[in-house]
């Protein structure tokens, strides 16, 4: 089912960094905004949290670590003992290099999934741009129209003083 959106066009980021600011002052929820560049201080003004993505990292880097040294004590201790060198079986120093790189190797592959889980990116997906050239030269700003209580005149009246090149409502499926 389509969603109900309120589409502004900038043609320079002051304009729409403007504009972002100007929707926080005024309370309106800004549901995404779209730059061909990354623009400084547009998350502060968006209202963006930190993500959450660190703390997959951490857990299942963690979780790698016990496997590594699980894993190997397993292999030393119980099911294939050898006497190398007259060294105890349990030489934790000789664990370090595995236990590091499956860490890294397990808390990368699962930040990577996570993130791909997260932003819905899979393969064969096709792309959906609100407004033609956000990938190219121009900026965009979009309120979505939740209810009957979005104040749809205020927001215009807001984006024109912002400096908007083109104010559109549009229904599509983001």
């Amino acid at each position: 089912m389509p969603k109900n959106f309120l589409v502004a066009t900038y043609s320079n980021a002051g304009r729409l960094l403007q504009a972002a600011h100007a929707m926080k002052e005024e309370k309106f929820r800004i549901y995404d905004v779209y730059a061909p560049y990354p623009i400084h201080h547009l998350d502060e003004a968006m209202e963006i949290h930190r993500s959450r993505l660190p703390w997959v990292t951490l857990l299942l880097g963690g979780a790698g670590l016990l496997i590594a040294l699980l894993g190997q004590f397993y292999t030393v201790i119980w099911d294939w003992p050898m006497n190398v060198g007259g060294k105890p079986a349990n030489a934790t120093l000789a664990f370090i290099p595995i236990t590091f790189e499956l860490t890294v190797l397990i808390g990368g592959l699962a930040t990577v999934a996570a993130l791909f889980l997260r932003a819905r990116l899979y393969p064969g997906k096709r792309e959906r741009l609100i407004v033609e050239g956000v990938t190219n030269d121009t900026f965009a700003l979009v309120l979505r129209k939740r209810d009957t209580s979005f104040d749809t005149a205020r927001a215009r009246q807001i984006l024109e003083e912002s400096g908007a090149d083109l104010i559109e409502e549009k229904a599509a499926e983001l």
